[in-house]
């Protein structure tokens, strides 16, 4: 459902992404790992059509992200690692707006607000300003954004950043259930969830993919630890 083929992006004389390629099957969660500045970001965001790639091209659901750039956008949810939310919205009207920017039918926005609230675990802060709840609830929040209108792709940048131990669990729980139909990428720098949720690793450094694998490999490698690997495959 996502097929990367040489992608691109430099910022001046920095390249920040070099032409890296691959692809997502229907029913993959796909680790995206690396160090800081290894072009993680920058790839999640030529594939949401927030900035556009310099070479290569990506298709999601067979929309070309250069010439279907509106097609791409309906067809995924996006989480960004710094998602810009309205803190005098309540979480209800919040996702009531998103449903409306998702031009989700009038008559099912309402039911549709409830059904992701009550899948991120936010049904008793619905009516609940956003500036009000903690940061945990404030990423569910982010979250429950993401799946409004039950895209088939979902890109997540950072997903677990400030969740407690119970909301990660919860969330960990909610990404595998949904991973049956869907094609799911998340970007994160925990290695104990890349092991935890994905069946795909891919890492990346400077800009270019040093391993695409599992996660059972990725431990093999370091003999018993990612961390280990990570840190011999990134050079550090």
């Amino acid at each position: 459902m996502i097929r990367v083929d040489k992608l691109r992006k430099s910022y001046g004389h920095i390249v920040a992404v070099n032409n890296i390629s691959f692809q997502v099957n229907k029913g993959d969660i796909l680790g995206f790992i690396g160090p800081n500045g290894a072009g993680k970001t920058t790839t999640l965001r030529m594939l949401a059509c927030f900035i556009a790639p310099d070479g290569g091209t990506a298709r999601i659901i067979d929309y070309d992200i250069r010439e279907q750039s509106l097609q791409v956008r309906r067809s995924i949810g996006y989480f960004m690692e710094r998602a810009a939310l309205y803190g005098e919205m309540t979480v209800q009207s919040f996702l009531h707006f998103i449903c409306e920017v998702k031009d989700v039918d009038r008559q099912n926005r309402r039911n549709e607000a409830i059904r992701v609230a009550g899948m991120c675990d936010l049904l008793e802060v619905f009516y609940q300003r956003i500036d009000t709840l903690s940061t945990g609830f404030q990423r569910r929040v982010c979250l429950a954004q993401t799946l409004v209108g039950d895209p088939p792709v979902l890109i997540l940048d950072e997903p677990l950043v400030g969740l407690d131990p119970n909301q990660k669990m919860e969330i960990r729980e909610l990404i595998i259930k949904m991973s049956a139909d869907k094609s799911i990428i998340i970007s994160t720098h925990m290695l104990d969830e890349l092991e935890a949720i994905c069946n795909r690793a891919l890492m990346v450094h400077k800009g270019v993919i040093v391993s695409d694998s599992t996660p059972e490999d990725f431990r093999e490698k370091g003999h018993g630890k990612i961390d280990t690997f990570f840190r011999h495959a990134t050079g550090e």
